[in-house]
């Protein structure tokens, strides 16, 4: 997603709840906990509109505990699950995780779409691969009566396994299956000589540089590289970054070269060059490329940069500015802890409420920087705790809260007023 969508929607500021609440930032979860009733809508709003960035930033957990830990009832959530299938999808994450805690409303819901609903199967999937069997299994009779023979599950293969498993092998389709075939692969000299020959077909092409991806570092690629893009020049071949990415330091002189160039594609390899193995001497494109980035909203990838600054320590200070503002404003949550470990690394100071803040982050690698740097106060221990209880939370962050307080985890069983109800 970008700043501005369909509707002309916009981030809010990254200093108010309503923005720190689409960011995932803990601090939104903080002032939320004071104005439980203030925050209700802009919590619901969160759910109703997809504000990650990127389909890997994390919002489901973050959200089904600001509305568990708010007290806030689960049914405009649930409202949800008779729209679109993005819309269904984000209000089945979080019923899942409400039920998980206690819910019996949130738990009923998503039984009763499965029952009744338009995206029953999904839900069906989701709710397999998140709940205790019992929660489920006798549903396998609606399921075995809705399921249509052209339908595909499209969850995990443990998930599916486990729904084939209870509904038999013939209930439940597999996934459609390529056949492969055994081909001798030709050596790295010949891809070299097709991808030089400017009249050889791109999907050769792609196909080459993916094999190269594979095989140890072919420096002969370098010269190539500026000359490997698709038909309009916009962007590269799929499959150079890596292939490019094998050659590692043997890349750095050319990598110098190539985020001079004008094009952004090169420059993007380039960069990505130098900041896993360049020296101090490109601190400065590192540092000027990054602060282009913030002003221009480009959220994707500075996180290669920062942690490409943050291998020169304290020689990268002038950078420390800008790695905070990231922090600060992208929504791009996935990103965020890459910013505080590379503050980490260049100036540690002054970084203690960074840390504290980020227990309440809706990145799970956020979280485990907060246990293992939030200073020792009452404050950080009594969330520790419920961290290290939470059924919620993720194994290693419970395991980690855990050592940190010196005592073992509770088990990790899921509450509920009754396990046994159907329905």
């Amino acid at each position: 997603m970008s700043d501005e969508s369909e509707d002309e929607r916009t981030y809010a500021r990254a200093d108010g709840l309503e923005g720190l609440l689409q960011r995932g930032r803990g601090l939104g979860a903080l002032l939320a906990a004071r104005d439980p009733e203030g925050a209700a809508e802009l919590v619901y709003g969160c759910v109703r509109y997809d504000w990650r960035w990127d389909s890997v930033d994390e919002r489901h957990l973050y959200l089904a505990r600001l509305i568990r830990d708010l007290d806030l009832p689960p049914g405009p959530v649930v409202e949800l699950l008779t729209l679109d299938e993005d819309a269904c999808e984000r209000a089945t994450r979080v019923l899942e995780l409400l039920a998980k805690s206690g819910s019996l409303e949130a738990r009923e819901a998503l039984r009763a779409h499965v029952r009744e609903g338009e995206h029953w199967l999904a839900v069906l999937e989701s709710v397999a691969d998140c709940w205790p069997a019992a929660w489920w299994r006798d549903l396998a009779d609606v399921a075995r009566a809705r399921i249509d023979g052209d339908e595909r599950l499209r969850g995990d293969p443990e998930a599916r396994e486990t729904l084939r498993s209870l509904l038999g092998p013939a209930a439940v389709p597999h996934p459609s299956r390529r056949v492969s075939r055994l081909e001798v692969t030709p050596t790295s000299g010949t891809l070299l000589t097709l991808l030089a020959d400017p009249g050889a077909r791109e999907d050769a092409k792609v196909r080459a540089l993916r094999l190269l991806a594979c095989r140890p570092p072919e420096p002969g690629l370098l010269a190539l590289v500026p000359s490997l893009s698709n038909t309009d020049g916009q962007f590269p071949l799929p499959g150079l970054a890596r292939a490019v990415a094998r050659c590692g330091s043997l890349a750095v002189p050319a990598a110098r070269t190539w985020v001079e160039d004008g094009r952004n594609w090169l420059v993007r390899i380039g960069l990505e060059i130098l900041a896993e193995h360049g020296d101090a001497a490109d601190i400065p494109v590192l540092t000027a490329h990054l602060t282009a980035d913030l002003e221009q909203g480009s959220w994707c990838g500075p996180k290669v940069l920062a942690a490409g600054l943050a291998r020169f320590g304290p020689q990268a200070a002038e950078a420390v500015p800008l790695l905070r503002r990231y922090w600060l404003h992208t929504p791009h949550s996935y990103e965020r802890p890459a910013y505080l470990e590379a503050l980490a690394a260049i100036d540690p100071g002054g970084l203690e409420h960074a840390y504290t803040e980020s227990l309440w982050d809706c990145e799970a690698d956020a979280r485990m920087l907060g246990i293992a740097g939030a200073p020792d106060l009452p404050q950080v221990r009594d969330r520790l705790a419920q961290l290290r209880d939470d059924p919620l939370e993720t194994p290693e962050a419970r395991r980690a809260a855990a050592a940190r307080l010196g005592r073992p985890a509770r088990p990790a069983a899921v509450r509920c007023v009754s396990d046994t109800a159907g329905g």
